[in-house]
């Protein structure tokens, strides 16, 4: 399978993404988990997207497009995958459907977490406190938000159009979302 996790910043995608990958896919692909780790080894890559990060802007295509082009082919994302954070813009999208045709594959479903903003930022602002997350300010939050809204949801409507989209509701439990989850990936055909 291969499964794209989608919704904006805080909506839970992590922790649903850890409930999936146990179940459905080979391999998680957070890009989220991968760029903080390059900026805790202090990598180039690392210390660029920390300047985007620090102020809640995404990280340039070209940057994240790469990093997802090598980590696909390695080789326990070939029997299928997870992406979580990625692709986050239209051309991201069309930069994965190029890279997938090439290899004849394509993108079995995007699942998209759906939840509001105010849950969001209270989320994100209580996950900080936990976590001792330094890019988890409410300025940062809103921006986060401000860029999911004008940047990446515009996905819904491309993936929509693939027919590939299916909404969950992101309130609720753990497990009830995850639940909700399971409901859509049961339908995809593997």
């Amino acid at each position: 399978m291969r499964l794209i996790l989608f919704g904006p910043p805080g909506a839970g995608k992590g922790t649903q993404a850890n409930n999936i990958a146990k179940s459905y896919v080979a391999a998680h692909i957070s890009t989220g988990d991968m760029l903080r780790a390059a900026v805790k080894n202090g990598a180039d890559l690392g210390t660029l997207a920390k300047s985007y990060m620090d102020k809640g802007e995404l990280v340039p295509d070209d940057v994240i497009i790469g990093i997802i082009k090598n980590r696909v082919k390695e080789e326990d994302a070939k029997k299928g995958f997870m992406l979580d954070g990625f692709p986050r813009t239209i051309t991201q999208a069309e930069a994965l459907s190029e890279m997938l045709e090439a290899e004849s594959e394509s993108i079995d479903t995007v699942v998209s977490i759906e939840v509001n903003d105010e849950e969001i930022i209270e989320r994100i602002l209580q996950r900080a406190k936990i976590e001792g997350r330094e890019d988890d300010t409410e300025d940062v939050v809103r921006n986060r938000l401000n860029v999911y809204h004008n940047q990446t949801e515009p996905l819904k409507a491309y993936y929509e159009s693939a027919g590939v989209l299916a909404e969950v509701d992101g309130m609720g439990t753990i497990d009830e979302v995850f639940e909700r989850i399971q409901a859509v990936l049961e339908k995809v055909e593997l």
